[in-house]
C-alpha cells in the first residue's frame, strides 16, 4: 500500500510538471514581436504672408444727433410724425399756434408800408429844395430839414423791412421742422402742451443712423508695441489704404459691411492710459443701433513670413516658457525653446525658435521625451487653421 502511494505521487508530479513545461512552451509560442517606436503625428511648418489685426471693444453712435426744440413760445397745436419712424430733412414735426405771430407779421408789414408812403413825398421836397436853395429861394437850414427828414423816413423803413422780417421767421418758427434726416425718436411732449422759446428739455431727438459711428478704445502700450513691431521689420505697416476695419455684434456674429478707420484721438486719458479710435460703418438696414457693443477688427499691419504653429504642439517647461518639440532628420525627437507673439485662432504666432520645414508634434507629445526615436505621420492642416483669422488676442505675459 505504502509502494502503491509512492508510485501516485511521482505520477502526479510528472504529470504537473509537464502540464507546466506545456504552458510555457505555449506562452513563448505565442509571443509577438517586440514593440516598435512610438507613433506621433507632426505637423510640417511652413512660412505664410499673415495679416496682423486687433480686437478692441467699441460702442456705436449716431452719425448725427439733433436734439428738436421750439424757437417761439405758444400752445401746440399738432404732431405730424409717429414716433421711430424715419424722417427727412425740413419735414413738419410739429405746429405751434400760429395766430400770434400771423397778426405780429401783418402789424408788421403795415408799419413798413406806412413808412414807404411818407417816403416819395419827402424825396420830391428834398430835391425842390435843392434846387431853391441854388438860388436862394429857401433858406439853407429848411432845405437841411427836408434832407434830414429824408433821411430819417428812409431809416424808418429799414427799421420796418427789419421788423417784417423778424415777423416772418418767428411766424416760421411756429412750424417746427426736422433738421436733418434720420430716425425720430419719441415725443416729450403732447398736443395742447405749452411750448417755450429755447426751453432746456427737448421735444424730440433725430439720429442719423446711417451710416455710423463706432468708438474703440486702444491702448497707447499696445500702440507704442505696434511701432516698434514696425521699426524692427517684423509687420510691415498699413497705410491709411490699407485700414480695413470689420465688425463683430454682441451674438458673435460678423457684421456684413467692412469700414473704415476715420480718425485717432490725439489725447490719451490718463485715467484709463488709452484713446479714442473712431470708425465708420455703412448701416444701410439699421443693424447697428446707437449704445450696442461691438468688437472692432482693425488691420494693424503684415507678417510676410510669418510662422504658425497648432497651439496643441506648445507646451510649457517647469519654469513656464513655452517649447515645441520637433522629429529630425532621424526621427528623434529634439525640444526648442520658442517666442510667442500672440494667438491666430488656434494657432500661435511664432517668433523665434521654430523654421519653415521643422516638423512639430501635435499629437502623442505626453508618450515622448526628447532623444527617443518615434514614427512621425504628417496630419494636414485642418481649413480653419490657414493664416489671416480675424481673433488676435494676446498670449498671456508668460508666454513671450
Amino acid at each position: 500500500m505504502v509502494r502503491y502511494r509512492g508510485r501516485l505521487v511521482i505520477t502526479i508530479g510528472v504529470m504537473i510538471f509537464g502540464l507546466i513545461l506545456s504552458g510555457c512552451g505555449k506562452s513563448k509560442e505565442g509571443a509577438g514581436p517586440q514593440a516598435g517606436p512610438p507613433e506621433v503625428a507632426i505637423e510640417v511648418i511652413q512660412e505664410a504672408r499673415l495679416p496682423i489685426t486687433m480686437e478692441l471693444p467699441g460702442r456705436t453712435s449716431p452719425y448725427m444727433v439733433a436734439e428738436v426744440r421750439p424757437q417761439v413760445s405758444g400752445i401746440i397745436q399738432k404732431r405730424t410724425f409717429e414716433e421711430g419712424s424715419d424722417v427727412k430733412a425740413g419735414d413738419l414735426l410739429y405746429q405751434i399756434d400760429p395766430a400770434l405771430y400771423q397778426a405780429s407779421y401783418q402789424n408788421a408789414k403795415a408799419a413798413l408800408a406806412k413808412a414807404e408812403a411818407h417816403l416819395p413825398a419827402l424825396r420830391q421836397r428834398a430835391e425842390r429844395y435843392k434846387e431853391l436853395v441854388d438860388i436862394r429861394a429857401v433858406s439853407r437850414q429848411e432845405y437841411d430839414d427836408a434832407t434830414a427828414s429824408l433821411q430819417q423816413a428812409g431809416a424808418e423803413v429799414g427799421v420796418g423791412k427789419a421788423a417784417v422780417e423778424t415777423a416772418r421767421i418767428n411766424l416760421a418758427y411756429t412750424r417746427i421742422t426736422a433738421p436733418i434726416s434720420g430716425r425720430v425718436g419719441k415725443s416729450n411732449v403732447t398736443v395742447g402742451a405749452l411750448a417755450t422759446s429755447h426751453q432746456a428739455a427737448a421735444f424730440t431727438t433725430i439720429q442719423q443712423l446711417d451710416p455710423i459711428y463706432v468708438d474703440a478704445t486702444q491702448s497707447s502700450a499696445n500702440l507704442l508695441e505696434f511701432k516698434g513691431r514696425v521699426a524692427t521689420g517684423r509687420i510691415k505697416g498699413g497705410g491709411p489704404g490699407q485700414a480695413r476695419v470689420k465688425l463683430i455684434l454682441e451674438d458673435g456674429t460678423p457684421y456684413p459691411h467692412e469700414g473704415k478707420l476715420q480718425f485717432s484721438d490725439i489725447t490719451v486719458d490718463p485715467g484709463t492710459g488709452s484713446f479714442i479710435l473712431r470708425m465708420v460703418f455703412p448701416n444701410p438696414k439699421h443693424t447697428l443701433l446707437p449704445g450696442m457693443y461691438v468688437r472692432t477688427v482693425i488691420q494693424e499691419g503684415i507678417v510676410d513670413r510669418a510662422i504658425l504653429v497648432p497651439q496643441e504642439g506648445v507646451s510649457r517647461d517647469p519654469k513656464g516658457n513655452p517649447v515645441a518639440l520637433i522629429v529630425d532628420g532621424e526621427d528623434k525627437v529634439q525640444q526648442r525653446m520658442i517666442k510667442i507673439d500672440r494667438a491666430i485662432g488656434n494657432k500661435w504666432l511664432i517668433t523665434s525658435g521654430l523654421k519653415a520645414g521643422d516638423r512639430v508634434i501635435v499629437e502623442g507629445v505626453q508618450k515622448v521625451r526628447p532623444g527617443v526615436s518615434v514614427k512621425a505621420v504628417t496630419v494636414k492642416p485642418a481649413q480653419k487653421d490657414t493664416p489671416g483669422a480675424v481673433k488676435t488676442d494676446r498670449p498671456p505675459a508668460a508666454a513671450k
